[in-house]
């Protein structure tokens, strides 16, 4: 179990409970509809497994570390995505590596991963210390309150922008953000109807999700096209790649070009996955940091001798601990996926848990990151939880990103541009909550907050 710090007491972030016992099926399923995060019981919170029969499968809620190491890693080819997994995912990243099984989804994930490696990585900084600089100026511009939540997704879609095609996205971001969010808002929530038909059989709001996807494609192929234009007449030095579209047009083994469909489901994915969740990962930050004026001032501190524009964020990401553990901190709070699905291809024992044929799997990091048998005051926000020196938390009890073969190929790109975006912004201003609203976390494609809650800035 980890320890927190013996300092000042930083501020509980409690989750919303449902009850001490579990809700009967028809009550969670219609809670899940709404927000699934408020429909779990203070057990789920509490024991290692939960078991119980939902829209007519065994489900299990796996919160025992050996147990989901099992699922993940050991015996992984045994459990699948869920048709509803499916059904919700596939409009909006299509069959990418999120979505891609056996073969398909080795070659992606070989394609696709010279874009992630760490040799990449000052390319990235670059491009956010660039774009933070540009947020820190307008910030400074505007009176009144600030909406955190519109910067922070601006802010991601513009760096993956700048980083994935060389563009600058002014053209095309009011109509991406406009599509992820009635996508995210609406067509994403899931109906009972939508969780136990199977995938290979239309729901009725399917309809509407194969239209939003005829429609997404093309502003990702629009996106696309203007980057491959633009790449004609840029320089190239020493052999260096321009962007990571370019790393990913083609096979890094046989050479052979990938297809533009495939293409842009992998654009697709980037950037659906990507922004969404760095984005709500750095508004959660920021939220927390208002709540918690030491260790605001911390980040400040550790921020303030740095050079955090675009020479100098790759070297100063290294000095940055105490606001890396922030952020860290910040994800286990507030993972940005609730919950990861798989559905048991054949009976198997996952470390002492019988899992039947058929079976449904929750591995959920929003139960595990405040799980009371795991970590010490879960609810509490603590980043030195996070520090070198800290009793690090069992691996499979932390699962921001997923684990195992399926791990987030872009987790230390979301964790880089976080990190620098929350010290160039600590390290500008002063940030407070502008109410004392509660703020509600709600479970769509990613954690979001139930509105955008106003902040107040003032300069350092």
């Amino acid at each position: 179990m980890t320890s927190i710090s013996e300092a000042a007491s930083p501020p509980l972030f409690p989750a919303p409970i449902a009850g001490r016992e579990p809700l009967p099926a028809a009550e969670f399923a219609a809670r899940m509809r709404r927000n699934v995060l408020a429909a779990f019981s203070e057990r789920a919170f509490e024991e290692e497994v939960l078991s119980r029969r939902l829209f007519g499968r065994v489900q299990l809620t796996l919160n025992r570390p050996d147990a989901i190491r099992h699922v993940l890693i050991d015996n992984a080819e045994n459990y699948t995505r869920t048709s509803g997994t499916v059904r919700l995912l596939y409009p909006i990243i299509g069959r990418g590596l999120v979505l891609a099984e056996g073969e398909d989804w080795r070659v992606q994930r070989r394609t696709v991963a010279p874009a992630f490696a760490p040799r990449i990585l000052p390319m990235l900084a670059r491009q956010v210390g660039a774009v933070a600089g540009e947020l820190v100026a307008t910030l400074a511009a505007e009176k009144g309150e600030v909406d955190f939540l519109e910067h922070m997704h601006r802010l991601a879609v513009e760096v993956a922008g700048r980083a994935m095609f060389s563009l600058e996205m002014a053209a095309f971001a009011p109509r991406m953000r406009a599509m992820l969010r009635e996508y995210g808002e609406g067509l994403a929530q899931p109906s009972l109807i939508d969780i136990v038909l199977p995938a290979w059989l239309p729901a009725p709001q399917d309809f509407a999700r194969w239209r939003f996807r005829r429609r997404w494609l093309g502003l990702i192929d629009e996106i696309i096209a203007a980057s491959q234009e633009k790449a004609a007449y840029l320089p190239r030095e020493d052999g260096t790649p321009r962007d990571l579209l370019e790393l990913m047009a083609a096979d890094p083994e046989s050479g052979r070009p990938v297809s533009r469909r495939r293409l842009a489901d992998q654009v697709a994915t980037m950037i659906s996955a990507g922004h969404a969740t760095t984005a709500v990962a750095l508004f959660w930050a920021l939220y927390l940091v208002a709540s918690a004026p030491s260790v605001q001032q911390r980040i400040a501190e550790e921020a303030a001798p740095l050079d955090l524009g675009p020479d100098g964020a790759a070297e100063a990401l290294g000095r940055l601990v105490y606001t890396r553990a922030v952020v860290q901190e910040a994800l286990r709070l507030y993972p940005p996926a609730y919950g990861i699905f798989r559905l048991a291809r054949r009976a198997d024992n996952a470390a002492g848990v019988e899992v039947p044929k058929g079976a449904v799997v929750m591995i959920a990091p929003w139960l595990l990151h405040r799980h009371r048998k795991l970590w010490a005051e879960p609810d509490r926000f603590d980043p030195d939880r996070f520090l070198p020196g800290a009793a690090p938390p069992d691996r499979f009890a932390y699962l921001p990103f997923g684990a195992g073969p399926r791990v987030c190929v872009g987790a230390q790109f979301a964790l880089t541009e976080a990190t620098l975006v929350l010290a160039r912004l600590v390290q500008a201003f002063e940030i407070r909550r502008a109410d004392s609203a509660p703020v509600i976390p709600v479970a769509a494609i990613t954690v979001r907050p139930d509105r955008p809650p106003p902040f107040r800035l003032r300069r350092r």
